[in-house]
């Protein structure tokens, strides 16, 4: 069977259809309580480095090098159990991953929802309720 796997905003209301939410991003979203996320778990090692998160600034233009760069510090040893374990959360169950980033579509919940649908599972934007 596979899972599908979504991404969207922490700020977006959480949908049955989510399956496992899990947030991708190195720091907590502001204005979210913890009790209030509806979270399965904080998956902050998967996300992009403090640097390349900088760099990116979240400019759009920049998305393709920050997709390649991104990509290549999950191969890095230090991210790689974090990035099996995402692995296997998407062999498992449905998965949502979450950022608080407005442009979802520029982000790294995008790029890891890519990369985990070229295992087996599709990838698709999640709808918002």
């Amino acid at each position: 069977m596979r899972h599908r796997i979504a991404y969207g905003r922490i700020y977006d209301d959480a949908l049955p259809s989510d399956g496992k939410r899990v947030l991708v991003d190195r720091v907590w979203p502001r204005g979210i309580r913890k009790e209030d996320a509806r979270l399965d778990e904080w998956l902050r090692d998967v996300a992009p480095s403090t640097e390349l998160r900088r760099w990116y600034g979240h400019e759009p233009g920049r998305f393709d090098e920050f997709r390649e760069r991104y990509l290549a510090e999950l191969r890095e040893p230090e991210r790689q159990a974090a990035a099996q374990h995402l692995r296997e959360l998407a062999e498992s169950a449905d998965l949502t991953l979450l950022t608080a980033t407005r442009d979802v579509e520029h982000s790294q919940a995008a790029v890891l929802a890519q990369w985990l649908a070229e295992r087996p599972a599709k990838a698709r934007r999640r709808a918002s309720g």
